[in-house]
């Protein structure tokens, strides 16, 4: 299997996340999106959209989207939920995660450390800052008496809101008044099989690489 993609996107992060606890190998392609890589012919064929990650599976198959991709790797696995119900919720978290989570508090991230452009877009950074923090202030009152999001153990739900939640202060969220996901965070972080981000110096990098 590979996996194309940028080391620093929280998208990409939650496939290496997901398969770090599945000890399942895979060849790690890294994709330049300054150059537009997402862009050319040969990226387009894998993914029209012309985003990361895209993960090509073992018999050619290519499917794109992070949390379309977990779900696809988590299936059968103690990560994906065996009743109906409880992947319903593991769902509603993965949704919640793409349009109350991410449009807030990654794009932020993106701006801020990728493109270190906070002055360019500090009225869209003021605009950001309430919902983010609403997000936030769901996955507290959930996360209060909860170990995890959905049961008493992680699943894709923690590994997709994992990845952006745990670098929010690069989008200048502060967690100091959330306790219980700080907890959580500590929790996800200390399953076996836990695997960190990777990080890029902004010098080797050759500057800010946006991608999310």
């Amino acid at each position: 299997m590979k996996l194309y993609g940028d080391h620093e996107s929280g998208n990409c992060y939650k496939i290496r996340l997901l398969l770090g606890h599945l000890d399942r190998s895979y060849e790690w392609v890294d994709v330049d999106i300054l150059a537009r890589e997402t862009r050319t012919p040969q990226f387009l064929d894998k993914n029209p959209n012309g985003r990361v990650p895209v993960v090509e599976l073992d018999d050619g198959n290519h499917l794109a989207e992070s949390n379309a991709i977990l779900w696809y790797l988590a299936r059968g696995t103690d990560f994906l939920p065996a009743q109906p119900f409880d992947q319903a919720k593991t769902l509603e978290w993965l949704f919640f995660e793409q349009y109350s989570h991410e449009p807030y508090i990654a794009t932020s991230r993106f701006w801020i450390h990728y493109l270190d452009a906070r002055e360019q877009y500090a009225d869209k950074l003021a605009e950001k800052r309430e919902p983010g923090y609403h997000a936030l202030r769901v996955m507290e009152r959930h996360l209060a008496g909860r170990p995890f999001f959905v049961g008493p153990r992680m699943t894709i739900a923690d590994v997709a809101l994992y990845a952006y939640t745990h670098v929010a202060g690069e989008g200048d969220f502060d967690l100091g008044g959330f306790p219980a996901v700080r907890s959580w965070l500590d929790r996800v972080a200390a399953v076996p099989g836990h695997v960190p981000m990777r990080r890029r110096s902004r010098s080797a990098a050759g500057g800010a690489k946006p991608a999310r």
